[in-house]
């Protein structure tokens, strides 16, 4: 049975690049953004000028690792609060990610930095909270330790991260889109090849003919792989290389992400994917066609629609953009049978 908390509010990552990168190393630390955004002149700092809404905050994310300015994160994180991006932690992996990554490559820093986040409200402390332990830090727990008594509320996620099953991001299943999304965001802050390099893993779920949700995240995984890596020359780099790494079948489906990329025929592998989709939701598990029917698939399809997307401006500013938490709904407008409307 489908797991309702995917196909709700499937968070969307679809990252944009301006320009080429050099290609690097990838990162020690293992590690997953919304409306487009206009470029133009900001003021530099950590004032509300800089960070004065969502786009605002996006376009220093998108910026970030072209030029790392780890003291204005405290600022933008600050912003984040403000502008309600956080309230939904669920649906804030991008967010989390982000943050992780900058306290990874920032650990004689991470202490301070964190420090300057505060004060922030409980339910947005979740977001900051795991993204000290996804950071890959190898003090993490001593620096989660010196700011549990500033998140009391919060005392209950602390201790199973220090002390219980709590995981690190490392050891986070690829089958889930936040965790995609705190990867998305991770590479953001760092451009590091490590996290890219786990969203790739899930590749392996791009044909699955079985699993609806896996073939979900598989779908998402190779459209923002592509999308990126059409704007982002390390990504594109990294995709070529991993051509010599990966298992056969997720080198079948990377082989599909870079000729997209290279051709920019992003449009073709969303068609690909909707079919593909279709397939499944209409026959159910391939493995089970022959002997039942799976009627309830067009009640959940709606959220197939949060797949892959990019609505909102897309065509104007001429990036991607990426869509999650509340503007799911114009993610499943986007991704309808005929493009245009929405399906419940």
């Amino acid at each position: 049975m489908l797991a309702s908390r995917y196909l709700i509010a499937l968070g969307i990552a679809l990252v944009f690049s301006p320009g080429p990168l050099m290609a690097q190393s990838p990162v020690s630390a293992v590690p997953g953004l919304a409306a487009p955004v206009v470029r133009g002149p900001a003021t530099r700092g950590q004032g509300t000028s800089e960070f004065a809404n969502e786009q605002a905050i996006l376009r220093f994310m998108n910026d970030y690792r072209e030029a790392k300015t780890p003291d204005k994160v405290p600022g933008a994180v600050k912003a984040m609060v403000r502008n309600g991006v956080l309230k939904d932690p669920e649906k804030a992996g991008v967010y989390t990610g982000f943050i992780a990554g900058v306290l990874g490559e920032n650990q004689i820093e991470a202490p301070r930095l964190v420090g300057e986040m505060f004060p922030m409200p409980p339910v947005e402390q979740v977001v900051l909270i795991k993204a000290i332990a996804y950071s890959g830090l190898p003090n993490w727990k001593d620096i989660m330790g010196q700011f549990v008594e500033r998140m009391p509320a919060r005392k209950v996620l602390v201790e199973k991260l220090l002390f219980g099953d709590g995981k690190t991001l490392d050891k986070l299943s690829m089958d889930d889109p936040y965790v995609i999304d705190v990867h998305w965001g991770y590479y953001f802050a760092t451009g590091g090849w490590q996290p890219a390099i786990r969203i790739i893993s899930a590749l392996v779920w791009a044909d699955d003919e079985d699993d609806i949700e896996k073939l979900t995240i598989g779908s998402m995984a190779k459209w923002t792989l592509a999308s990126n890596a059409a704007r982002d020359k390390n990504l594109l780099d990294l995709a070529k290389v991993q051509m010599n790494y990966q298992k056969p079948k997720v080198r079948k489906e990377l082989r599909e992400v870079i000729e997209a990329a290279e051709l920019y025929e992003i449009g073709r592998l969303r068609e690909n994917a909707l079919k593909r989709i279709d397939t499944l939701r209409a026959g159910g598990p391939k493995s089970a066609r022959d002997w039942t029917k799976y009627g309830n698939y067009g009640t959940t399809a709606l959220a197939l629609g949060c797949v892959v997307a990019s609505v909102l401006g897309q065509v104007q500013f001429g990036i991607p953009c990426v869509v999650g938490g509340a503007l799911s709904t114009a993610a499943v407008k986007y991704l309808g049978p005929d493009g245009g409307s929405a399906s419940q």
